[in-house]
């Protein structure tokens, strides 16, 4: 999923110019960039221990459960 989302988002990035308003909310994507490293250490860490991989498959949720206003600031300006 994240690796899915992270091609989508540059491949939108990559059709607009940087003066482009979807550009300008997108901004440096961190909760995508996070989400993306957070699934790939996981995935080698369940190995480690289950609980390590649980926890950052619960951190990704919790991160995109919080209220994404990127979008929202660049509409009102």
């Amino acid at each position: 999923m994240s690796i899915a989302y992270t091609i989508l988002v540059r491949t939108l990035i990559g059709l607009h110019d940087s003066s482009s308003e979807l550009v300008k909310a997108i901004g440096s994507d961190s909760k995508g960039k996070i989400s993306l490293i957070c699934y790939l250490v996981a995935m080698p860490a369940v190995y480690v221990s289950p609980y390590i991989s649980l926890g950052l498959y619960l951190l990704v949720a919790i991160i995109w459960l919080m209220p994404d206003s990127r979008v929202e600031k660049v509409i009102e300006h």
